[in-house]
């Protein structure tokens, strides 16, 4: 049904006040403006087809819509949010799906400044359904509060300040994405659970197809308590049920406490390139940890890890094609540069990798273990086509070796351009078959 020039009109008058917004939801209003703050005292759910957006007020600020004590605002299916300020308690749902059909069409969201989580959720009954997010930034976020966590490797993943989960077991049923310009946290001020986490149902189930996901900065912290081994969070998380074409990361990514990894693969990627550093400061932080199948994976910027048992990169399972660093350092006791568990292709360091600690905790696959802190370590069952460290490879700490392969791993060609040494009380430079 074609609209009159009148009711386009009303569509198009700028609300101020909670009780025309209210009223314009209620109504089915197709196209709703705002161009006021409004605090609202429960969460608002928009109709299918509904677009919310927000127009500059005399200041140059966006409007905001404040939740009071409650989630925010609820989608349901061809929904659009655009420029707009969204501000729920920290805990809560900022933005959400709430409907389960056949197509759920597009969910298209931009310029959006967000405190509490943004979460599309796909559930049985929805096989179809597109997110399209642009300009997004979430500067407060906590998803600790929610259950709905892949479990894989002995672990839990806490989901992430943006979350994109297609929990959907039929195989048929598919979430496609396109994000850029995602921003997650303020530098020292994290959201607490992952940063970006997009899953789809599993090994086996509804996928998560991402044509591109491309970020700023990402900083975020799971507060998990010292010493539990069986969760984990990420800062940018492509899990298992989903599958990448491409990943750039062009702000610094940062994660601050325990088990916090810093990229992480259960699923597939095919390009993943960050061109700012990667940095995990708590224990059990990895920079770079796969268990998935990855193409090509590139960072052009240091990696470092401060924590007690935080890796460089590690390779647990899968395996990866190419994958290149400018540089990986590590400072904490138990934190390897480099571990290889399974077979890779091509692993190229421009710069140097280099470890300050000794021995240490580290978490493997959900497990405490004592790990000396190798430059780089070849497992049983890891294999490398080729490794070239144009710089050094260095170790500092006592009873370390900066070298060592295990019997069973084998690195088929190996070039290092500087110095393979080792410092420190019973420490050695290389060490095979051992």
């Amino acid at each position: 049904m074609e609209l009159s020039a009148q009711d386009t009109q009303k569509d198009m008058t700028p609300i101020s006040t909670y009780n025309d917004l209210a009223r314009a939801i209620q109504e089915g209003t197709k196209e709703i403006v705002i161009s006021r703050n409004i605090t609202v005292n429960h969460a608002l759910i928009l109709h299918e087809g509904v677009s919310l957006r927000g127009v500059v007020q005399e200041n140059g600020e966006l409007p905001m819509l404040l939740f009071a004590g409650s989630d925010g605002l609820g989608l349901t299916a061809n929904n659009s949010l655009k420029d707009l300020k969204i501000n729920a308690p920290v805990g809560r749902r900022a933005v959400f799906t709430t409907y389960s059909k056949e197509n759920l069409g597009t969910f298209d969201l931009e310029n959006l400044s967000v405190q509490g989580q943004v979460s599309f959720i796909f559930r049985i009954g929805t096989l179809s359904a597109d997110v399209r997010l642009k300009d997004i930034d979430i500067f407060s976020a906590d998803a600790r509060a929610y259950l709905e966590q892949p479990q894989k490797y002995g672990v839990n993943v806490i989901q992430g300040a943006l979350t994109i989960y297609n929990m959907n077991g039929d195989e048929a049923s598919v979430v496609n994405v396109r994000a850029e310009g995602i921003t997650i946290g303020r530098e020292n001020a994290p959201v607490t659970g992952s940063g970006i986490f997009i899953a789809g149902a599993g090994d086996k189930g509804g996928r998560t197809l991402v044509s591109r996901l491309e970020t700023g900065a990402v900083y975020s912290t799971g507060k998990i308590p010292y010493g539990v081994a069986d969760y984990i969070t990420g800062g940018v998380f492509v899990l298992n049920g989903a599958h990448a074409k491409e990943v750039v990361t062009n702000g610094e990514l940062v994660t601050y406490g325990v088990n916090d990894m810093v990229t992480d693969v259960w699923g597939s990627v095919d390009d993943w390139t960050s061109n700012a550093p990667i940095i995990s400061y708590g224990p059990s932080g990895i920079g770079f940890v796969n268990f998935g199948i990855v193409k090509n994976y590139t960072v052009n910027a240091p990696i470092q890890t401060y924590g007690e048992g935080a890796r460089g990169y590690n390779q647990y399972d899968g395996t990866v094609d190419k994958i290149a660093f400018k540089s990986i350092e590590t400072f904490g006791n138990g934190s390897i540069g480099i571990q290889i568990s399974k077979k890779i292709g091509t692993l190229t360091v421009e710069e140097s990798v280099t470890t300050h600690g000794a021995v240490g905790n580290s978490l493997v696959k959900g497990v405490i273990t004592k790990l000396p802190a190798y430059a780089i370590s070849i497992k049983n069952g890891g294999y490398a086509e080729r490794i070239e460290v144009k710089g050094d490879v260095v170790s500092n700490g006592d009873k370390v070796t900066a070298y060592i392969t295990e019997k069973g791993g084998e690195v088929k060609d190996l070039t290092v351009g500087g110095a393979i040494t080792a410092y420190g009380k019973e420490a050695k430079g290389r060490e095979l078959d051992v």
